[in-house]
């Protein structure tokens, strides 16, 4: 990977831009259209977003605003949306996924993602209901609405039965920054070509004080974030770092002029549960 528009390759052979530009906690409104039309004006192709953040108009809003003033074409950016807990099932899901698309005010999508698994938990036929939601992905894969579809915070015992279907997930988007890695799951989905994403890369600012992760920053005249974002790359992994200020929106592209050596690749991996959200996808039960 050497730059923004260098890609990962799905299985179905859709580019995922390597590096996407998270929306997660962007507040609604004048901030968020601003910081998705920075993020295409620093170059970013890769949009991500969701339902449950509240702010999927003015992130359209700032996809029309970003490719305008960038001089952009729609087919040039690569555009997520997810399906909340709230409307799992085959009826609820295809509900959910026309309503994110009018609120980004787009024609399609290019990756859908089932937000949250129903686990054991909280639904008592979980598997079921992931079934008949990945069954409207599926529809709507088949039918052009969307160009890849798949999985966000899945594990592989959630993955198991979707990946028996006629579609198997594109992608899993899961919690992914050093100090905590869910070997795995990605391991898993590597064997079973699921390309990863990580969302927090940062680990929700934890890594801005973890001092292994400062000193390796300084080792190499890097910023934490360069080190985090650099880190996911070379683990193979999609990294979505999220800002909301113009000046580290373009920053956060700066990682391909350096490489982690095996040795502090080594040394991150090794780190200490740090950052972790505390959200299992095995209990997770927020409607």
């Amino acid at each position: 990977m050497k730059q923004l528009t260098d890609a990962f390759v799905l299985h179905n052979g859709v580019k995922l831009p390597c590096v996407g530009f998270g929306t997660w906690q962007t507040p609604d409104g004048e901030t968020a259209v601003r910081a998705v039309k920075a993020a295409i004006e620093a170059g970013y192709r890769h949009i991500d977003g969701a339902a449950v953040y509240g702010n999927e108009k003015s992130v359209g809003e700032g996809i029309r605003s970003g490719m305008e003033s960038a001089g952009v074409r729609r087919e040039e950016l690569f555009v997520t949306s997810k399906v909340w807990t709230t409307h799992r099932g085959y009826e609820k899901t295809l509900e959910a996924f026309e309503k994110s698309l009018h609120d980004f005010g787009l024609d399609y999508f290019d990756l859908y993602l089932i937000h949250w698994p129903a686990n054991a938990g909280n639904c008592e036929n979980w598997d079921e209901m992931n079934l008949e939601s990945w069954r409207a992905l599926t529809e709507l894969y088949r039918a052009g609405k969307v160009r890849a579809i798949g999985v966000s915070n899945f594990l592989p015992h959630h993955l198991k039965s979707l990946m028996e279907t006629g579609v198997k997930p594109m992608v899993d988007q899961i919690e992914f920054h050093p100090g905590y890695m869910q070997a795995e799951t990605v391991a898993y989905c590597k064997e079973n070509g699921i390309q990863v994403e990580a969302w927090s890369p940062m680990g929700s600012g934890a890594m801005f004080q973890n001092e292994t992760v400062k000193q390796i920053a300084e080792k190499y005249g890097k910023t934490v974030a360069h080190v985090c974002v650099r880190w996911c790359l070379q683990h193979g992994v999609a990294p979505l770092p999220k800002s909301v200020t113009p000046s580290r929106i373009k920053d956060n592209t700066n990682v391909f002029d350096f490489v982690l050596s095996a040795e502090d690749m080594a040394v991150i991996d090794a780190m200490p549960l740090t950052g972790y959200s505390g959200n299992n996808p095995d209990t997770f039960n927020v409607f």
